[in-house]
């Protein structure tokens, strides 16, 4: 059916309220909730809104709201979803994470922030067979995807990949945090697997794409008071705090961890933090975003898995033209791990052969992946 002009077409996104204030534009502007789909905000102070306006085929997926109400939208026909108690997450969340928000009682210990709590919520229900606990999950991981999706419109997302175990204080950290502020300051977004080693080095470099002088370099120090975040989480995410204190108002990135790693905490140098429950949609939602290319820094087992997971749509063609890869290091990825000669093999005569480079030293990279992106 065609629309109307009484009902304009609009983009599905844009039938989502995801705060108050939009709620409120809404109402003001078109004196209906209609078909619109309010998500993960608190109406118990619009009662009398909801109590008069129509609501047909509208959705209202985690909002709080006065039983009255509830009953009254309910029977106009919209589809009620109500807030699940006793979690240590939102399911229906309208945006992603912040440091903050994961991290939030620190001073307390890592144990009782809502990053540990809903690890902890995850290791007791993911092989306990409940068919609700996986439903929550699922909700929640494309909730996040969805505000993922809304953020990076129009950006030209660059994946940095490497290995959890890098330490702070480290030459590769430095290099690392050099690569994510170059390619910030290059107009990339900076994306990351948004946990420790090089995806918090990553992380950091774009943190302080827009501070000049030596503020990188005194971070770096700073940081290498707590190398790892092992013994101490609470240690090693307090040093990461104290930087962004030190130098607040840094550059936005983005990071994309998963609980299925629960032992490896998010870093605090995402601005923007998409954690997933489900290691795959994660994975593989990092990697087809990251739509600029991915330069992947030395690594292991995880970070070979992203080279071919990352070669495989680019070998296919399968999400179009096929996307810049770099590799850094070449004795690392020819010798150690000898990665790079198989991508070259099936490289061969496809499209995504011009799209492929290996590097010496982490400096060559930013050319290369503007070389390789044409």
């Amino acid at each position: 059916m065609q629309p109307t002009p009484a009902q304009p077409h609009r983009a599905a996104h844009d039938r989502e309220i995801q705060s108050l204030a939009e709620f409120d534009e809404v109402v003001a502007e078109h004196g209906s909730l209609a078909r619109f789909r309010v998500q993960a905000v608190d109406l118990t102070s619009r009662t009398d809104v909801l109590l008069r306006l129509d609501t047909t085929g509208a959705v209202f997926l985690g909002c709080p709201m006065d039983p009255e109400a509830a009953a009254r939208v309910r029977a106009a026909g919209a589809l009620v979803f109500p807030p699940v108690p006793g979690l240590p997450f939102d399911p229906y969340r309208a945006f992603l994470y912040t440091p903050d928000e994961l991290f939030e009682s620190l001073d307390e210990g890592y144990e009782v922030t809502p990053d540990a709590r809903a690890y902890a919520w995850f290791q007791r229900t993911k092989a306990d067979g409940d068919v609700f606990s996986s439903m929550l999950r699922a909700i929640h991981d494309d909730a996040v995807s969805d505000a993922l999706d809304e953020l990076l419109v129009g950006a030209r997302m660059v994946g940095v990949m490497g290995g959890h175990a890098m330490a702070r204080g480290t030459d590769a950290y430095a290099g690392a945090a050099r690569l994510g502020r170059a390619l910030a300051r290059a107009g990339y977004t900076v994306a990351t697997g948004g946990g420790p080693g090089a995806m918090e080095a990553a992380n950091l470099g774009a943190y302080a794409a827009p501070f000049a002088g030596d503020m990188l370099d005194d971070a770096l120090r700073l940081l290498a008071k707590a190398p790892s975040f092992r013994p101490s989480v609470g240690e090693w995410a307090r040093a990461a705090f104290e930087v962004r204190e030190r130098w607040p108002g840094g550059g936005d990135s983005v990071g994309i961890p998963t609980w299925f790693y629960g032992h490896e905490p998010p870093n605090a140098f995402a601005a923007h933090i998409a954690k997933y429950f489900a290691n795959a949609t994660r994975e593989d939602g990092l990697l087809a975003r990251s739509t600029a290319g991915v330069v992947f820094l030395p690594g292991a087992a995880g970070t070979v898995q992203e080279i071919f997971d990352n070669a495989t749509p680019n070998y296919y063609e399968s999400r179009g033209e096929p996307t810049p890869m770099v590799l850094v290091d070449s004795g690392h990825w020819t010798r150690e791990l000898p990665a790079w000669p198989l991508l070259r093999s099936l490289a061969r005569g496809r499209a995504m052969e011009s799209r492929i480079a290996l590097v010496d030293r982490i400096e060559q990279a930013p050319d290369a992946l503007k070389r390789l992106g044409g």
